[in-house]
């Protein structure tokens, strides 16, 4: 699994969101885009991941910043998620990992001693021409909306 990095030029994929609308990229240019990975809709640190993101969004707005979160999962449990968690931003589903695999997050894990393999729980900011400003891999389910919105804070005040 070879991971993006800063500087790298982010993967224009094309993936539903959980409503089955079509999301592009390329359409995004102009904005700054956090695409983070997570392995399973209403797990409990997905849930976390998610709520924590959806308390800032109008912090992460002010920095013109759209979110994207992208797994695994089919529309159909997005969907779910995305009510159930009164989610403020769009789920994206790649059931086949492709776009996972592009940005080098799909490979092998490890838990409870069993090894598979899945998404590993990475995030991507995106600047506004498609390059790959910061890649946000330390982090807790917990406080990854604070690091995020610490990252854009520093870089503003530079």
């Amino acid at each position: 699994m070879k991971r993006l990095v800063a500087g790298d030029k982010a993967p224009l994929f094309n993936l539903h969101d959980e409503q089955g609308k079509m999301i592009a990229l390329a359409d995004l240019t102009g904005k700054k885009v956090l695409v983070y990975f997570y392995p399973k809709a209403m797990t409990p640190g997905c849930i976390n991941q998610a709520c924590g993101l959806r308390d800032v969004k109008t912090q992460l707005d002010d920095f013109n910043t759209l979110v994207f979160g992208i797994s695994p999962d089919p529309v159909k449990s997005l969907a779910n998620f995305v009510t159930k968690k009164e989610l403020n931003f769009p789920l994206l589903s790649d059931q086949d990992h492709a776009v996972a695999e592009e940005f080098g997050v799909w490979g092998e894990k490890k838990f409870m001693g069993k090894v598979y393999d899945g998404i590993h729980r990475i995030s991507f900011l995106i600047n506004e021409q498609g390059i790959i400003e910061h890649v946000f891999d330390k982090f807790k389910t917990t406080d990854h909306q604070q690091v995020v919105l610490d990252y854009l804070k520093n870089k503003e005040s530079i």
